[in-house]
């Protein structure tokens, strides 16, 4: 398992974002150098997790717990066949593209080092949005990519360093629960009967999950 490529993204203006300023940080491109990997604080205030990666619409996205979005390799090329174009590693706004790892099937509170430094712990899947339909330049995408299921990984940092393209990347714990990302994913999108089925990952799921899981658990007793 490795970290395939790094990709990082600037704040760049197009006529599709749904941010007021008209800019978008979704099309993130391969970098070869180190970069800092930390928490950066609270959703809604801070952005990335990592160095000199711009994130614009921070009501939704970046905050400690969205610092880092994870894809498959292994999904792009899935897309890649059923598409019948490419998709360069960070086409999906991500930060880490990895190869060798099962990020939609890894389970909340899952830790993965890469490197020798940096620890991350995946906390939810990527919620599709209108900008990222559009980046892409797909009708429809958002429920494609809805049905299909594997939206990739966001993580917190745990351990703060550097990593760089090419780093291996080791799962240094796995949590005692069965609570996927496609779990997860499908519980807060298309199944929300599965939302009771959330709270074995405690807190280690992304808040706002885990606090629609109570809600539903709540309204829906027995």
């Amino acid at each position: 398992m490795k970290l395939l490529s790094l990709n990082l993204g600037r704040a760049t203006a197009v006529p599709y974002t749904e941010q007021p300023e008209g800019v978008t940080g979704i099309d993130k491109r391969p970098t070869d150098a180190p970069v800092r990997v930390s928490a950066p604080g609270p959703k809604g205030v801070a952005g990335s997790g990592l160095a000199g990666d711009a994130v614009c619409h921070r009501r939704h996205h970046g905050g400690d717990d969205q610092a880092v979005y994870a894809v498959a390799r292994e999904d792009l090329d899935d897309w890649e066949r059923e598409l019948g174009r490419p998709l360069a590693s960070g086409s999906f706004g991500e930060n880490l593209t990895t190869l060798g790892l099962d990020v939609s099937g890894a389970l909340i509170g899952e830790r993965w080092r890469i490197g020798s430094e940096v620890v991350l712990e995946v906390t939810c899947g990527r919620i599709p949005c209108r900008t990222f339909q559009d980046h892409l330049g797909e009708r429809g995408w958002v429920k494609r990519f809805t049905v299909k299921g594997a939206p990739g990984a966001y993580l917190r940092v745990i351990e703060p360093g550097e990593i760089q393209a090419g780093d291996a990347i080791e799962i240094v714990h796995r949590p005692d629960h069965d609570v996927t990302v496609a779990l997860q994913f499908r519980a807060v999108t298309t199944e929300r009967e599965l939302l009771p089925r959330l709270l074995p990952a405690g807190e280690a799921l992304h808040p706002e999950s885990l606090a629609q899981a109570r809600k539903y658990v709540a309204e829906h007793p027995g």
